[in-house]
């Protein structure tokens, strides 16, 4: 009896206890959480959100449009990061490009990880026969080659924005369901699943509820690492000339373009692919740099 007695004050003392600093902390204790290299990846990966959402509103013509410029021409005051193989603006080229680079790569990644998330969960919450019917499924496409995949849907179905989206999405639902799998399958043998079940929960409660909430973390830091993968891969489809067509460019088809100044070191086939490396290692950054990640692995230690 005295033992019971303890566990309950301790429970009542618990439930009445302050809540922590750490989840009174405020959006700029949050900030400071991802330390210096965090908060730099977060600043680049906002300007080119920014640059993605408001930046064709803000230039003052379409990049689209047929340059007055020479071509090639070097940075200067007029422009500032030099003009392309046509005599059109860089600047514009990549502003405008960045709709097509991160938000065709969002929208793949999106679908893939939702895609793969909400299968691990069925497979998980589900039956054995549903888990093995879907795993079985989707190695079948891991053993097929991205880049392979990716050419002979082109080939087949032309190079649109949605087939690129489509194509991508299809290429990482399986790491996606991979990961969110070994996730969910460790959480749904744990106790308190067992509990909802014993008590009749159906099948949707215990994905939404019991292991979708346990498992979200670790698939929000999965899709920043996806959404690199998309981006390389989309990057390198429209070098190779299958991605984003003519008149519109995203950050790939730009360097492909404009290949004939790399010879002079010109800023019209650097600039793009800087933009690029920016925008993956920025990201890292931010996965690298979550909040409470450090102190996590600290406490592993």
């Amino acid at each position: 009896m005295e033992t019971s007695t303890t566990s309950t004050v301790a429970s009542t003392t618990a439930l009445l206890a302050p809540v922590p600093q750490e989840r009174q902390a405020g959006p700029l204790r949050w900030l400071a959480g991802f330390g210096a290299s965090g908060l730099l990846g977060l600043a680049v990966l906002l300007f080119w959100l920014l640059a993605a959402l408001l930046g064709p509103w803000l230039l003052s013509h379409s990049a689209a449009a047929m340059g007055t410029s020479n071509v090639f021409e070097p940075i200067s005051a007029a422009h500032w990061l030099g003009t392309d193989y046509l005599g059109r603006d860089m600047l514009a080229l990549i502003i405008e490009g960045a709709r097509y680079t991160i938000g065709v790569a969002l929208l793949a990644t999106l679908l893939a990880s939702g895609t793969g998330t909400v299968l691990a969960l069925l497979a998980a919450a589900s039956g054995r026969w549903i888990d093995a019917v879907l795993s079985r499924g989707l190695d079948t496409l891991t053993a097929i080659p991205s880049k392979m995949f990716a050419l002979i849907m082109v080939a087949g179905f032309g190079s649109s924005v949605p087939m690129l989206v489509v194509t991508a999405a299809i290429i990482y639902v399986p790491g996606a369901y991979r990961m969110a799998r070994s996730l969910a399958v460790n959480i749904n043998a744990l106790d308190y699943v067992t509990v909802a079940r014993t008590r009749g929960e159906g099948t949707l409660y215990i994905m939404l509820r019991e292991i979708l909430p346990n498992i979200l973390g670790p698939m929000l830091a999965d899709l920043g690492l996806r959404f690199v993968y998309v981006v390389l891969l989309l990057a390198s489809l429209s070098f190779l000339g299958l991605g984003i067509q003519p008149p519109a460019a995203d950050w790939g088809s730009l360097v492909r373009e404009n290949i004939g100044a790399l010879a002079m070191g010109g800023a019209s086939v650097i600039v793009p692919a800087l933009a690029i490396a920016s925008l993956t290692i920025a990201v890292n950054l931010v996965i690298d740099n979550l909040p409470g990640r450090a102190a996590r692995e600290r406490g592993a230690r």
